[in-house]
């Protein structure tokens, strides 16, 4: 218990950490005010027990009491804020740490950690930590002062007694110790579960489209009634494993109790102390037993503190890429590749690439899918780092850039679009959010999206669905064009930037791209030979090498994988069904 708090308090920052600090502080007095209710009532009942009761004796006795009560009121109500934002700051706090880290990590992480478990520990996990922690840290700590300042009280009327007490709290600590411990096993469990479940709402949900459409429902929802039932399993065995152990708290708090109480009257019996003391005695083991009562019934929780502060800092122990770079302006915008591997785990992806690309000119990455064109535009923008060789953009190892500095020289557009759930304006103005809606409007204007978002009933202010899901394909990619023009970077990477936008739509979103890419260094990875025919220069990517460089009619002199690929395209577009129907 004591290493979970202290684990807790270091997860804190020091501003939330000392607001903490302070309301354990704050906690000795209330304690302390808590502790007036004895000698409230000794006065009250040394006027009976010497025959010499009078008003005096209940005025004395009401005013302690009074102070007891205002004087918990009004700590409790400053202690109670003290924690309260403490722990919801801390949680706040580490959030925006958590999203911040996130975008400084490679690539790699996000393909190795599901999106489910990165949606548990941002969500799930810190809620649960805002939620039970501040709860559990309260109760826990002022359980814990309440019984020392007892404890004191006790040492000084009579040292046998605080023993009892003192031998208590250290069996209390021991099953709670115990308690810990057997949970440990368990609970990689229901973290796993509680990722499982996530992972498996999520994908029912995205993939309820191709479910109803290939009949899976059964299926699906089989699979997600199975991240059910092991969540609940999982849940089920924490319980009983803590169960035994809460009971043996439970006795122990009763029994600390009963045993005070015993030895009082005992004690009292015997000559050895004097009534008033024991009947003391005996109201200080109601409050002993109230404190640590309450503070048993939570520290089964004391553990889920302890597994959620464990997965953050597991996330923020992952080491970033160095990002701590110069400020550089580059003064031409040419990529440099020069004998880069990179290798995912054990699979080699790149392998020993070299390749320069002029500023200002167009190159078409192909090859068959797999062979790391995707992979060789992600290490030029230093989303991954590369395992040997080096990147260089304006004769710069990119490594030597601040990441913020050299990500103002690229804009993307992906094949798959995430548009957030806001305004179609804040949308486009995502990395500029003080722009002027007229910037917005004509950035939205050459991207040949203003004609439908003008129809769509709020115009620029339509809240538009998480994922953009109340658009079309076509116009989520038209708007993340205007959101890249807006940005206005030199260098523009398009991933199948077309691969999946109907005829109707692919003449609107060229002349978007052709408005994007004006006077740009253009990379772009594509399938389709009109996009690629008239670059600058096409490299062929295959199995992390690069088999063939040159322009549309260099490759075409040659046999290998471009010519074949062109062949096929054609085919593919002059390929008809013949019915054998007359009309």
């Amino acid at each position: 218990m004591f290493q979970t708090l202290s684990k807790y308090f270091g997860f804190c920052n020091e501003q939330n950490r000392k607001k903490l600090y302070t309301a354990m502080f704050l906690g000795v007095f209330k304690a302390i005010f808590a502790a007036f209710r004895i000698p409230a009532i000794a006065v009250i009942l040394q006027g009976i027990l010497n025959n010499d009761m009078s008003m005096r004796n209940v005025w004395i006795s009401l005013a302690i009491m009074g102070a007891s009560i205002l004087g918990q009121i009004l700590v409790g109500l400053k202690t109670t804020m003290l924690q309260t934002e403490g722990g919801y700051n801390t949680c706040s706090a580490k959030r925006i740490e958590i999203a911040e880290h996130l975008r400084y990590l490679p690539m790699g992480f996000f393909n190795a950690n599901s999106l489910g478990r990165i949606t548990n520990i941002t969500t799930n996990t810190m809620e649960m930590l805002a939620d039970v922690a501040t709860l559990v840290i309260m109760i826990s700590t002022q359980g814990i002062i309440t019984t020392a300042v007892i404890f004191v009280c006790m040492l000084i009327f009579d040292v046998r007694i605080a023993l009892i007490l003192l031998a208590g709290f250290c069996l209390f600590s021991f099953f709670n110790a115990m308690m810990q411990k057997a949970t440990l096993p368990v609970a990689p469990r229901k973290s796993r579960a509680d990722e499982n479940l996530v992972v498996a709402v999520i994908e029912y949900i995205q993939g309820i489209a191709e479910v109803k459409n290939f009949n899976l429902t059964d299926k699906t929802a089989g699979k997600l009634e199975s991240a059910i039932k092991e969540k609940q399993a999982a849940d089920t065995k924490l319980e009983y494993t803590v169960i035994p152990f809460m009971f043996l708290q439970g006795l122990t708090t009763k029994l600390t109790g009963v045993l005070m109480a015993l030895a009082s009257i005992y004690f009292c019996i015997n000559g050895s102390m004097p009534l008033l003391y024991a009947i003391l005695m005996i109201i200080s083991s109601f409050m002993v037993y109230e404190s640590l009562d309450l503070m048993g019934g939570f520290s089964a929780l004391m553990r889920n503190v302890d597994i959620v502060v464990s997965q953050a800092n597991e996330v923020l122990s992952i080491p970033p890429m160095d990002i701590d770079g110069e400020d550089i302006i580059p003064q031409k915008m040419d990529i440099e590749l020069k004998n880069v591997s990179f290798a995912y785990e054990d699979k080699t992806i790149i392998d020993n690439i070299s390749v320069k690309i002029p500023g200002n000119t167009t190159t078409a990455i192909v090859g068959p899918s797999g062979g790391g064109k995707t992979t060789l535009t992600n290490l030029m923008a230093r989303f991954w780092d590369v395992g040997s060789g080096e990147v260089l953009l304006g004769g710069r190892n990119v490594k030597e850039y601040s990441f913020d500095s050299l990500m103002k020289n690229f804009s993307f557009v992906f094949q798959r679009v995430y548009l957030f759930e806001d305004t179609i304006a804040n949308n486009i103005r995502f990395g500029e959010p003080d722009a002027p809606i007229e910037k917005v409007i004509e950035a939205a204007k050459k991207a040949r999206c203003h004609d439908f978002i003008m129809s769509l009933p709020e115009g620029y202010d339509t809240v538009i669905g998480e994922g953009g899901a109340s658009l079309s394909g076509g116009e989520k990619q038209r708007i993340s064009i205007a959101r890249a023009i807006m940005k206005d970077a030199p260098i523009i990477i398009l991933d199948e930037a077309t691969a999946n936008v109907d005829p109707e739509n692919e003449a609107e979103l060229s002349k978007a791209i052709a408005e994007l890419t004006k006077n740009k260094t253009i990379i772009m990875i594509a399938h389709r030979l009109k996009t690629v025919r008239n670059a600058d220069q096409i490299l062929v990517v295959s199995n992390g090498k690069i088999t063939q460089r040159g322009t549309h009619e260099e490759l075409m002199a040659t046999d290998g994988i471009y010519k074949d690929f062109v062949s096929e395209r054609k085919e593919a577009v002059s390929w008809k069904i013949k019915t054998g129907l007359t009309f």
